[in-house]
């Protein structure tokens, strides 16, 4: 790895925008003029800053720069978009909002509830003459008093863009922090960044809000995009916050630098729903830039998550309702060499609780701070209009229903749209983002047979990988004209030994992976890129793993398709998939597999495919290029068929009542317990299967499916119960009480089964029959001690896990 002293320890070239002027100034290793990847070129936004310890004077000249005459950088008076960081600006803001009629009129209605209860309870005085003046001094109390809860609301909810001294010594704080954790600093594309700034100011002039929508793997996320912001001379946005991270100290200040406290669950709160909604409306009213995450909180995983609604709802409502005009849509991209969060991540993954956020651990954490974890790369997609986007959605409903004051959808169509609106912004967010380093040495450590591999290979690798990226339309982060073994290199520094082990006094450097689980994070950064080549190469494999010559390992068509289908089906929820359907996707993907001569692919006189089976050149190579593919999937198979096994131990006792209704966590952390001791015991593969994040997809996928029934509560504290479905309960032996290997859920599970990865030491037929069946019914019974017969019928509601009663094995979208 080269020393800080080599050109790839410089820093970056630099953007200047100071009002309208914006300057290029190159420098270091990763300035060159000449573009990369289809003429993109790449600027590192921020530099480091001097240390106390290492320049005394410097450093204390930077702070008086910075945060007393505010000419470090910028004084943010001329920003584009509308103004912020004035004295007054939060209680403007706080008169707009409670200004709203639709808040007043919320006030009002749950006014005139309360004193109907009041009178139908007698608690009104109820007589002739008074009674007219009672009853109006009595709502006239409720509704003071309502007011009074509307405003400590919005004191702990809005943001507050109060002093520019503030907020240039939050630039100053966050740079620090970001160029001593993050030391080759935070990189965007030029030409995303320009266009932006364009756009930005064509929104200032109709006084449209830019909602940035980014996706979200780390807390440095939030500061990641203010920084850039603030750098390029653009409005900060109002952030979406959880108040878990509202906590002493910390809380006050990421509310002074743009963070909108909302809480997790609203529950039965109407009130507080209102407050957030008239919130939404002001802020997009008023053309003020906002942010929230679209997958809702931090992927534990590394891969996007599916898109939450809540926010989004919000904003669809405030278009929807004629409230707001229009505003304009920006997906973003954040991409990390190294996440700090990656250990808690497994932790919690691994079944431990989180940990409520506090300042102790918050400054506990601070040690990474002098970790050199590479570098931040933001890609911002091409902006575009949520009014537009909501038209061409309607168009496509029956009833085509016109966008206008007041509109309101069915459940269903609002639910269509929402979806729709969702995994457009995923889709988005996945065309512009970059591989990193570290995806890449991941991705090839976890997809290689072996202990180990040696330099030369890994280096071999990740060119292929580099160029399976670009061909796909995806992006590389860019090392220009480096040579791929000191990106390699970086990588592995970053990584650590703790992640990747090196095997010392070998004839050639040979890495290994110490930590596969954490290693995994970085390797999903990479799968939405060959999901469809994955899942095409899985369904194949239930014949490659039969063994015997080429012709008995070929696939029918018909079958590819079938089995291709059923997984599309499995990780609907798990992957974003292109949108043009099983049909096209299938064959897409059956070209471009063929073209890089994976599999030979044999047609009839029209061009229609008849079946598939590998090439010749793939099994002279080894098949490495797909066993590529199916070391991708194979993990989440892995975890699909996990989910499978446990709900086997659902299956209720022959001695207890048949309709027990289960705890939903308990189901999954006895799936967990259930996963670790096959995962040890040799029948599972792969211990991220055993992940909490891919076992409750599962669950998800189980309850659409109409295989599980779920009764969730309305109330917020109350926990989640399950049970089988009837027709897909499994057969005990009348006699012994064993679960028999028939049925339903056993179908189910040996369809899965048949794309498992082969296993040393077991055959997955007679194992799952005998021991991981007795182990899963083992496991599953002591979930019936603490089950309830009945489930309550006051607070709970069926509908909203309302089962699709639609069998996996039914054809799907890919």
């Amino acid at each position: 790895m080269p020393s800080e002293k080599t050109p790839v320890g410089e820093s970056a070239p630099d953007l200047e925008i100071v009002g309208d002027q914006v300057t290029i100034h190159p420098s270091g290793y990763t300035g060159g003029l000449e573009p990369q990847d289809g003429g993109i070129t790449e600027r590192n936004l921020i530099h480091n800053v001097a240390r106390f310890r290492e320049k005394p004077f410097d450093f204390l000249r930077e702070v008086s720069l910075y945060m007393t005459s505010g000419t470090g950088w910028r004084a943010y008076d001329d920003i584009v978009g509308q103004p912020i960081y004035y004295s007054g600006f939060s209680e403007r803001i706080k008169s707009h909002i409670l200004a709203s009629p639709i808040l007043k009129n919320k006030v009002q209605e749950l006014s005139e509830a309360r004193l109907a209860v009041e009178e139908k309870e007698g608690l009104l005085q109820i007589k002739t003459g008074p009674f007219a003046r009672n009853r109006t001094q009595r709502r006239n109390e409720l509704e003071n008093n309502l007011k009074e809860v509307v405003d400590k609301m919005l004191d702990n909810m809005i943001c507050k863009m109060e002093s520019k001294r503030f907020i240039r010594a939050a630039y100053y704080l966050a740079t620090q922090l970001l160029t001593r954790a993050y030391h080759q600093g935070i990189h965007v594309s030029s030409e995303e960044v320009l266009r932006l700034r364009a756009v930005a100011e064509e929104a200032a002039k109709k006084k449209q809000s830019i909602v940035f929508l980014p996706c979200h793997k780390s807390h440095v996320d939030y500061v990641s995009l203010q920084v850039i912001c603030y750098r390029l001379g653009i409005a900060l946005p109002v952030v979406v916050a959880g108040d878990n991270l509202n906590f002493p100290l910390v809380g006050a200040f990421l509310q002074h630098a743009g963070a909108m406290w909302i809480r997790r669950s609203f529950g039965n709160d109407p009130l507080y729903h209102t407050v957030v909604q008239a919130y939404i409306d002001t802020i997009l009213q008023q053309g003020h830039n906002f942010e929230c995450f679209i997958e809702g909180g931090r992927s534990r995983t590394g891969k996007l998550l599916s898109p939450k609604f809540g926010i989004l709802s919000f904003i669809v409502d405030s278009l929807l309702s004629g409230r707001v005009e229009d505003t304009v849509i920006c997906p973003v991209s954040t991409q990390y060499d190294k996440v700090i969060e990656t250990e808690s991540y497994i932790s919690e993954l691994l079944g431990q609780p989180k940990q409520k956020e506090n300042l102790a651990d918050f400054l506990s954490s601070s040690s990474v701070l002098s970790l050199k974890l590479g570098r931040v790369d933001v890609r911002f997609h091409k902006p575009w209009s949520l009014r537009e986007f909501i038209s061409q959605q309607l168009s496509r409903l029956s009833n085509q229903p016109q966008l206008g004051k007041g509109l309101k959808l069915s459940h269903a169509d609002r639910g269509r749209l929402l979806r729709s609106l969702g995994y457009r912004v995923l889709s988005d967010i996945n065309d512009v983002s970059v591989m990193m380093p570290t995806a890449l040495v991941g991705t090839v450590l976890l997809t290689l047979r072996g202990r180990g591999v040696g330099k030369a290979e890994l280096v071999r690798r990740v060119d292929w990988l580099c160029d399976r990226v670009r061909a796909k339309g995806g992006r590389v982060a860019h090392f220009y004209r480096y040579p791929t073994q000191v990106v390699v290199d970086r990588a592995l520094d970053v990584l650590g030994p703790k992640i990747v082990g090196e095997v010392a006094g070998l004839a050639e450097p040979t890495y290994f992976a110490v930590d596969r689980f954490q290693l995994s994070f970085y390797r999903n950064m990479t799968i939405h890129l060959f999901i469809t080549e994955a899942l095409v190469s899985a369904a194949m494999y239930t014949r490659v793993k039969q063994g015997g010559g080429p012709s008995h390992q070929r696939i029918a068509f018909g079958d590819l398709l079938h089995y291709v289908s059923f997984l599309s089906q499995l990780f609907r929820g798990e992957f974003i998939f292109p949108p043009d359907g099983l049909a096209t996707n299938l064959e897409n993907t059956l070209r471009v597999l063929e073209k890089d001569q994976v599999i030979s692919v044999t047609r009839d006189s029209a061009g229609a495919p008849l079946y598939a089976e590998l090439s010749d050149t793939e099994r002279q190579c080894g098949r490495e290029n797909y066993d590529f593919y199916c070391f991708l999937i194979w993990p989440f198979i892995e975890a699909s068929w996990l989910g499978t096994v446990s709900l086997l131990g659902l299956t209720p006792p022959l001695s207890g009542p048949k309709d027990a209704w289960i705890d939903m966590s308990r189901a999954q952390s006895s799936a967990q317990l259930l996963g670790k001791t096959l995962y040890h015991q040799g029948d599972l593969s792969y211990f991220e299967a055993v992940n909490k994040e891919a076992l409750k997809n599962s669950y998800d996928r189980f309850a659409e499916e109409g295989i599980i029934i779920v009764a969730k509560s309305k109330e917020a504290r109350a926990s989640t119960k399950l049970r089988l479905a009837p027709e897909w309960t499994p057969v005990r032996d009348p006699e012994t009480g064993k679960l028999l290997p028939q049925g339903r859920l056993w179908d189910f599970m040996e369809l899965i089964s048949q794309s498992r990865r082969e296993g040393k030491n077991r055959r997955d037929g007679a194992t799952v029959s005998s021991r991981v069946l007795i182990m899963s019914d083992t496991v599953g019974r002591t979930l019936f001690e603490n089950a309830e017969n009945h489930v309550p019928e006051s607070g709970v509601d069926l509908s909203t896990r309302a089962p699709r009663r639609k069998a996996l094995t039914t054809s799907s979208k890919l």
